[in-house]
């Protein structure tokens, strides 16, 4: 009888240490988002694992009063000495490192399956457990939400695309990374410089040597001045022109011209950059400088390439040096 009371003790201590490493290593963050993805496991224990400060007082509570009771009953069994050798020998070994070795890599499982036992454990501890978790509270606040850097999320992006148990593929990691890396970067670093911009004066005749040097371009939006190449006055849409009558001046179109363009700034950012083209719905921009000088441009597909960090190619790459339009 001894022997099956001392079993149970140890047993309970085991369970007592495990949960309370378990349990709390897992945060509601991602219990929340688990269950949210149809864990049933999850939504199971962030039941519990909502009140942290109750949680852990009530298994602190059950644990030391189980392992002093384990001290004072084996005490009883044999000698001082051998009493506090095999207390300390059960309680290290299979009231703590075992258990919490095995629970803390099967904390969900593990956590779920013994949900009814918490229940019970906080009920029996309540009248004493709720006012330390309230003092706790009072003094130290609720649990902080855990939060990650930008370069954490993209090592632990990495780290689940270098593992074999991830879903997470090499074109993801790069894509993720470049979302992530994109919203720092200034319109001036990925920007086409004005000298290689391919544009037209507006006085330029619809002409077969126009078609000809459009079609080489191979872009779908040009930039339009008057008189100075500096001095833009608006976009041309390729495609419309194919409506338009011939030998007319692009200033004279109907369609293909557009004289509303998105003006941004070489030191702007590219995530406000590319929100004003899709609020604006335009797909290209007229960078100018501190000083409104004309500088460039930058097109929706050059953020899209930073974001997904590749180029993106067409069948005209291979005639043109940038792709801004």
């Amino acid at each position: 009888m001894e022997y099956l009371i001392s079993l149970v003790l140890v047993l309970l201590s085991g369970l007592f240490s495990g949960l309370t490493l378990g349990l709390l290593s897992l945060d509601t963050q991602s219990l929340a988002r688990r269950a949210k993805h149809g864990d049933k496991n999850a939504k199971t224990i962030l039941t519990v694992r909502q009140n942290g400060n109750l949680l852990l007082t009530t298994l602190l509570l059950g644990n030391v009063a189980v392992n002093t009771t384990l001290s004072i009953f084996l005490g009883s069994l044999a000698s001082g000495l051998v009493a506090g050798i095999t207390a300390t020998t059960l309680i290290v070994l299979f009231g703590e490192i075992i258990p919490q070795a095995v629970i803390s890599r099967y904390a969900i499982w593990f956590g779920a399956k013994t949900i009814w036992f918490t229940k019970i454990a906080i009920v029996l501890a309540y009248p004493i457990a709720l006012p330390i978790s309230k003092i706790l509270t009072h003094f130290l606040g609720s649990e902080l939400p855990t939060t990650y850097s930008k370069s954490e999320i993209m090592e632990i992006i990495s780290e689940h695309e270098d593992s074999e148990y991830s879903p997470i593929d090499a074109d993801e990691e790069r894509i993720i990374h470049g979302a992530l890396q994109f919203s720092h970067m200034r319109v001036r670093e990925v920007m086409t410089p004005f000298e290689k911009v391919i544009s037209f004066d507006q006085n330029q005749k619809l002409n077969d040597d126009f078609y000809e040097k459009v079609n080489e371009s191979g872009f779908s939006r040009l930039p339009i001045y008057n008189g100075n190449p500096a001095n833009i006055t608006g976009i041309l849409y390729v495609k419309d022109l194919i409506i338009e009558d011939e030998d007319i001046s692009i200033a004279e179109t109907e369609e293909a011209f557009d004289k509303r363009f998105l003006t941004v700034k070489s030191s702007g950012l590219l995530d406000t950059v590319l929100t004003k083209m899709l609020k604006t719905r335009q797909h290209i921009a007229i960078v100018r400088d501190t000083e409104k000088k004309y500088v460039g441009v930058i097109s929706m597909e050059d953020i899209f390439e930073e974001i997904i960090q590749q180029e993106i190619e067409d069948e005209d790459d291979d005639e043109a040096d940038d792709d801004h339009v």
